[in-house]
This record gives structure tokens, sequence and C-alpha cells, in this order.
């Protein structure tokens, strides 16, 4: 079964909390909600340490707490400090019916850091072997309580480009999980199409990310040497169905159908809310998914007609 959800760093931002500052909680969580959204992931402004707060919070506005986000540092810290970092976490997601962790390394990520993203770190074939290992001993840890660990492959980290996300799956396996992200695959492949990393990892996908990137902005972000949130100010992210996006989703849920895929899929699609209505561009972006899905036959119901993806 597919589930429809969002995350509010389109109408707040965690990175750079000045970006919808000025937005309040309950419009967040109301807006969500109206537009047709099953569940919503992490975000700053939520509960952090009271995973029965947080249940009720979301469950006020109808909304499932869909996962969130942890930030690994196994390159730096010891694996036994590193399990007791992400217990709480699993704690959480467990105490709100959540199936999967989405994680990340960011001990040396450059993606809040104001340098250019041609700086990203990177790992030789044997940091990768030695990290990916790192990696699958944490997700047996998090698997043996009932959580997926899924991999965020993210600009700015040590998994950012299609050949990185090869080397990393290479490396890992099984429990080790893959979240995919269409706008962070299309960006950190230099504008190629992401259908093909897909295929070649789908059957270890257990959360997808559907977020667009504006060729444009792509373009600038690497020709002036912007860093990572530079680029998310600029407006180099945006959703499903954006006319100014270069993804076409279509491909990719018809391989999410082929390959019989249930979860979430959620829109994560970070932009500047004083520039670009959340509302406006989240509503676009769920309706757009909707009709390609049923399009492709994940999900029940006429198809209207044609939709850009």
């Amino acid at each position: 079964m597919i589930r429809f959800g969002t995350n509010p760093i389109a109408w707040a931002n965690d990175d750079d909390t000045s970006l919808g500052a000025h937005i309040p909680t309950d419009q967040i969580l109301r807006e969500a909600a109206e537009i047709g959204f099953e569940g919503i992931e992490n975000g700053h402004r939520w509960p952090q340490d009271d995973p029965e707060a947080l249940r009720q919070l979301l469950g006020g506005y109808g909304l499932a707490f869909v996962s969130g986000w942890h930030s690994l540092n196994l390159l730096t810290r010891p694996m036994e400090a590193e399990k007791a970092a992400i217990q709480p976490h699993l704690d959480k997601l467990r105490h709100n019916g959540c199936t999967v962790c989405i994680a990340c390394e960011t001990s040396n990520s450059i993606q809040g850091l104001p340098v250019p993203l041609s700086e990203s770190p990177v790992l030789g074939p044997a940091g990768m072997a030695a990290f990916g290992a790192k990696v699958e001993e944490m997700a047996a840890f998090t698997a043996a309580q009932g959580i997926d660990l899924v991999y965020h492959h993210h600009m700015g980290t040590v998994v950012e480009t299609p050949e990185e996300i090869d080397a990393f799956m290479a490396a890992t396996g099984p429990a080790t999980r893959l979240l995919f992200d269409a706008g962070h695959c299309h960006f950190g492949g230099q504008g190629a199409d992401p259908a093909p990393v897909l295929a070649r990892h789908i059957g270890r996908v257990r959360h997808v990310h559907a977020k667009n990137v504006r060729p444009d902005v792509m373009a600038r972000v690497r020709a002036e040497g912007l860093s990572f949130m530079e680029g998310v100010r600029a407006g180099v992210f945006t959703v499903p169905g954006d006319p100014e996006g270069g993804i076409d989703f279509a491909p990719l849920l018809g391989q999410l159908k082929a390959a019989d895929y249930a979860g979430w899929v959620v829109i994560e699609a970070e932009q500047d809310p004083a520039q670009r209505d959340p509302f406006a561009y989240q509503s676009l972006g769920l309706a757009t998914l909707r009709q390609l899905a049923r399009a492709a036959g994940l999900v029940a119901g006429p198809v209207a007609g044609p939709v850009a993806g």
C-alpha cells in the first residue's frame, strides 16, 4: 500500500530556521491535513523528547508520524556510542508506529556549511567499504527492533553521486535499506535521469522522497560555487508537477509499481515559503503524484487526464 506524506521543511526549514519562522505550527499541520496528506515527517517544531506528545500533536490533525532524520557520526564515534545515541530516536519511532528510520552520515557533511558543494567529502574504495560495514552493523541493530534503517543519500555528504550510491549499496546489505530521493539523485548526478539508479537498487528501497529540481538553479549552484543552503534559498528544489522542475516522475512511479513497493512516498521539497507558497506547491505536488500513481496502477481510482510529472 502506498501512503502519501509530506515534510514540514516546505513551511519551516530545519537547517535555516529563519525560513518560515513566521508560519505558525498550527498552520503547517492544518494545511498538511487539508491538502490531503496522510502523514508528516519530523520537524524542529514538533516535540522531540516526548513520543506521546508527538503522537497526540499530529493525531489532533489526523496525521501520522512518518519518520524522522537521525544524524549518524559513524566515521568519528565508536559504534556503541552511536547505538546509544540512536536509541531514543528508535523509541520515538516505535511508539508512533513507524517502520523506517531515516539516517545519514553528517560527521563530515558540508550541507549546512557556507562552502561550495564542489567540496563535498569523498570516501575512497577502502573508506567506503569500512563505512558501509559500520552502517550495516547499525542497520542490523535497528532491524532487531523492528525498524528498517533507510539511508538517505544527500548533497554535501559522502553518499551524493549515483556512483557513490552504487558503491554504498555494494558495501552494505542485507539489513541496510535505501531512502531513494529523486531530487538529490538528480542533483548529485549533475542532472542525470534518476530512473536508472532507482532501477538498480529498487529491491532495497523502503522509503521515497519525491523532490524535484529546477535545472537552471542547479546549474547556477555549480557555476557560481554556491553552498547547499544557498541553493535551497535560490530555489533549487521544488515539487512534482512544477513546470520549472526537471524530473519526470512517471517512470519512477512505474518502477515502484513493478517492484510492488509498499510504503511512504513523501514530498520533501524545501523552498523559501516567503517566495513560494507551501500550500499551493504541496497541493500541486500531491495532486501530481496521485494522478501519476493512478496511471501507474500504484493506487486505485480514475485517471483524470495527462499530468506533467
